[in-house]
C-alpha cells in the first residue's frame, strides 16, 4: 500500500495537466460512451477502490461506459489509502461491495485466503487469455484459481532526467547500467550532481534493489527471492547490492550526498530535479513522477522532463517492473451477475481506452490502441509495459510480508536506508535482509 497515495496524488497531478481538471472533463469520446444493450437496466453494481480525486473522476468515466452499455448503475465507493482495513470492515460488517479493485497481490492473496473472494467467470478469463500477457493473469491468481484482473498499471522502470542537464554534460540516455554512471559523473563533472535519492523515502530503495535484482538476476530468480525460496544472502542478491554500491558509494554523484539523500522525500527527489533551483539532473522512480512534475511544479513533461527505461545490468534484459490495482468480485456483494459483468468490462480495450485519453493511466491490455493515450510519455511507458510481456514482474516489496518489505523504519527500508548511509559492505547487509525477511516469511 506503501506507494498507493504517492501514486494517487502523482498521477492526479498528470490527469490535472492532461484533461484541464476543472475545466473541460469531456468523456473519452466526442459522442460519449455507446449505447449498448441494457440487458442490466435497474440493477445496481457497487465497486470499492483507493481512488480519490481526478483518479475518481476517471474512473467513473469508465464506470459510465459500463452504464451506457448495460443499464446497471454503478455505485462508487473510496476506501482512500487504508484500502484493506476499510474494505475488510465493510465485509465483516455487512456493508460490502460487489466489486473491489485490490492494489496489492499480498492484499489479494490474504482476502482469498479469507474466503472472500469469488472466483472470475470464464468469459473474464477468456477475455484476460486473449487481451492479457500470461503473467497479468498470475498475478491475479491465488492457489490456482484466478481472482483478480489486472485494470489500472504502473511501470516502475523510468529513470527521469532534464534534457539540459544531460546536454550540458554531452551525454545521451544510457542503455546500461555502467553506461548510467559514466553519464552521472558526467553530469556531477559538469557542475550538478547526478542523481536525487528519496531515501528517507525507504520504498524507492527497494525500487532501486528491484530494478538491477530483475535485470541482473532474472525473472526465475527474482520470484524465487520474492517467496523466500532463496535466502537474502544468495550470491544474487549480494551482486546486486555490490552494483547499487558503486552509485550509492559515490557521494559526489547524489544530491546533498548520502547524508542528504537520506533526508530526501520522493516528492522532494522530484523537485531537486525539476524544481526551480535544480539540485540534481536525474532522478529514479515510476511513471509517477510526471504526475509531480506536470502538477506540483508545473513542468511540461517531454520538454522540461523525458525518461529513459532502467537500464540493463551487466548484460542482463532491461528490467521492467510494475504495480497495479486488480479488479476482483466478493462474495459478500449483493450482485454477483452485474459484478462479473463489470470485471469482463474492464478487460476490454474499450473500458481501458476511456481512462487512456483522460490522462494518468497505464493498462496492461495489448488489445488497446497506443494512439488512446493522452500524451507521448504515457505512451513510451505503456508500450514497455505491454513489450516486455511476461518478463514484467511485479513490485517485490509489495508482495512479500508487511514486516518485512512495507514498514517504514523496519525490515527492508531500513536496512536499505542503512545501506545508502555505508555502502561498503553488501554482504553484511545481505546478512540482516535474510535476518529480518526469515522473520517475517514465518510470522
Amino acid at each position: 500500500m506503501k506507494r498507493t497515495l504517492v501514486a494517487a496524488t502523482a498521477l492526479c497531478g498528470l490527469a490535472l495537466a492532461t484533461t484541464a481538471c476543472g475545466g473541460d472533463t469531456k468523456a473519452a469520446s466526442d459522442s460519449g460512451p455507446a449505447a449498448g444493450d441494457q440487458k442490466l437496466k435497474g440493477q445496481t453494481v457497487t465497486v470499492a477502490a483507493v481512488w480519490t480525486g481526478v483518479e475518481q473522476q476517471n474512473f467513473q468515466k469508465v464506470l459510465d461506459g459500463f452504464t451506457a452499455q448495460t443499464g446497471a448503475k454503478v455505485a462508487y465507493v473510496s476506501t482512500g489509502d487504508n484500502f484493506a482495513t476499510v474494505l475488510g470492515s465493510k465485509i465483516e460488517g455487512g456493508d460490502s461491495p460487489d466489486v473491489a479493485m485490490v492494489p496489492q497481490p499480498g492484499v489479494l492473496k490474504e482476502f482469498a485466503g479469507k474466503g472472500w473472494l469469488q472466483p472470475l467467470s470464464p468469459d473474464v478469463k477468456g477475455a484476460a487469455e486473449k487481451n492479457y500477457a500470461k503473467i497479468w493473469q498470475t498475478f491475479g491468481t491465488v492457489d490456482g484459481t484466478y481472482y483478480g484482473l489486472y485494470f489500472k498499471t504502473s511501470d516502475k522502470s523510468t529513470v527521469w532526467y532534464s534534457p539540459q542537464a544531460l546536454e550540458t554534460a554531452g551525454v545521451q540516455p544510457p542503455k546500461t547500467f555502467a553506461e548510467m554512471l559514466d553519464a552521472a559523473r558526467a553530469v556531477s563533472d559538469s557542475g550538478l550532481p547526478a542523481f536525487a535519492v528519496g531515501g528517507a523515502d525507504g520504498w524507492t530503495l527497494t525500487d532501486w534493489f528491484e530494478n538491477v535484482y530483475l535485470s541482473q538476476a532474472g525473472p526465475e530468480n527474482y520470484d524465487k527471492l520474492t517467496r523466500h525460496e532463496i535466502p537474502w544472502t544468495d550470491p544474487t542478491v549480494v551482486k546486486a547490492l555490490t552494483s547499487l554500491s558503486r552509485l550509492f558509494g559515490e557521494d559526489d554523484l547524489l544530491a546533498g550526498g548520502r547524508k542528504g539523500a537520506l533526508a530526501t522525500s520522493f516528492p522532494d527527489s522530484v523537485a531537486h530535479v525539476f524544481g526551480k533551483s535544480p539540485k540534481a539532473g536525474l532522478v529514479y522512480e515510476g511513471d509517477f513522477v510526471g504526475g509531480v512534475i506536470s502538477g506540483d511544479l508545473g513542468g511540461k513533461v517531454g520538454e522540461d522532463a523525458k525518461f529513459f527505461p532502467f537500464p540493463s545490468v551487466d548484460g542482463g534484459p532491461a528490467p521492467v517492473v510494475g504495480g497495479g490495482e486488480a479488479a476482483v468480485a466478493l462474495k459478500s456483494g449483493k450482485n454477483a451477475k452485474a459484478a462479473m459483468e463489470l470485471i469482463a468490462y474492464l478487460a476490454t480495450p474499450e473500458a481501458a481506452g476511456i481512462w487512456a485519453k483522460a490522462g494518468g493511466f497505464l493498462s496492461p491490455n495489448t488489445k488497446l490502441d497506443p494512439a488512446s493515450y493522452a500524451d507521448d510519455t504515457l505512451r513510451t511507458a505503456a508500450k514497455s509495459l505491454v513489450d516486455a510481456g511476461d518478463t514484467v514482474r511485479f513490485d517485490m516489496s509489495d508482495q512479500t510480508p508487511p514486516a518485512f518489505g512495507g514498514t517504514p523504519g523496519k525490515g527492508e527500508w531500513k536496512i536499505l536506508q542503512d545501506f545508502l548511509r555505508d555502502p561498503s559492505n553488501p554482504k553484511a547487509t545481505a546478512a540482516r535482509l535474510e535476518a529480518a525477511a526469515a522473520k517475517a516469511y514465518k510470522g
